[in-house]
């Protein structure tokens, strides 16, 4: 009788572990070497209100740029011993309600909706166009773009977007991906859209999900959140030990075995 109960005890233990394990990889829906038909259209990031971009504007004659080039910005832009999204001191231009910048000289510049090679093109057209420089090379960086990841992840914070084109799994790597608590199932993205808070749900143990879903590709101010799992919800008991977690039954197990070694001997 014991040693049937301790043996259903143990199975019940080693089925929860099971459970768990299959819910861990990524990708679950694909084999090796196999090739996706459905791949997502690539998106890159575009300017919006409130983000606040630094514009350098590179010219053969010095007079001309300092015309056109913020003076905290022409010091750091460029300048390896300073990082552009770390240094708070770095004055920029803000994007406004309207989508535009004020910018020295040419007065209002529309950059809402531009990516940020089409925001660099844009205002050396300008400077072209209006005989302002006959050569200008024109760099613009981020200044405040921003994502947030949260919930079961090694690092969760707010990290600096780098790059023009930011996946999912670009910020969850920065974030130190998921813990082994993390639900892969259902991993929340927050985005505004249109004045609203819009919910996106993505599994990312398909990769058929992952790669067909809107926020693949990332966009400024999004909060990623990956819920806990049962095990680490139920750690949030009075000393974790609910009737679902596992440690519950792994004291229980202990406890028939104890019982057992009392009664027997």
């Amino acid at each position: 009788m014991f040693a049937a109960l301790t043996a259903a005890v143990a199975g019940v233990v080693m089925l929860a572990s099971c459970s768990v394990a299959k819910q861990v990889p990524y990708f679950q829906d694909i084999q090796s070497d196999s090739l996706l038909a459905i791949m997502p259209e690539p998106v890159t990031i575009t300017f919006a209100p409130e983000d606040k971009v630094a514009i350098l504007v590179n010219s053969r004659d010095p007079q001309l740029m300092m015309t056109f080039n913020l003076p905290v910005v022409q010091r750091y832009i460029g300048n390896d011993n300073a990082t552009l999204s770390n240094n708070n001191s770095l004055v920029g231009y803000t994007v406004d309600a309207n989508g535009d910048i004020d910018f020295p000289v040419l007065g209002k510049v529309r950059i809402g909706g531009l990516t940020r090679e089409q925001a660099a093109e844009h205002i050396k057209d300008l400077l072209v166009s209006n005989s302002l420089i006959k050569d200008p090379v024109v760099t613009v960086e981020y200044m405040n773009l921003n994502v947030s990841v949260l919930g079961e992840v090694n690092k969760p914070g707010r990290y600096s977007i780098d790059r023009d084109r930011l996946t999912i799994f670009d910020a969850l790597s920065m974030a130190g991906d998921l813990t082994i608590y993390g639900l892969r199932e259902h991993v929340t993205v927050m985005r505004e859209e249109d004045g609203l808070q819009r919910i996106y749900e993505v599994n990312l143990t398909s990769a058929e999900d992952v790669l067909t879903s809107p926020v693949y590709y990332l966009r400024q101010n999004d909060v990623i959140y990956v819920e806990p799992n049962k095990m680490r919800a139920n750690q949030a008991t009075v000393n974790g030990n609910s009737f679902l977690s596992s440690s519950f039954w792994v004291s229980v197990a202990s406890l028939l075995v104890s019982l057992g070694v009392l009664i027997f001997n």
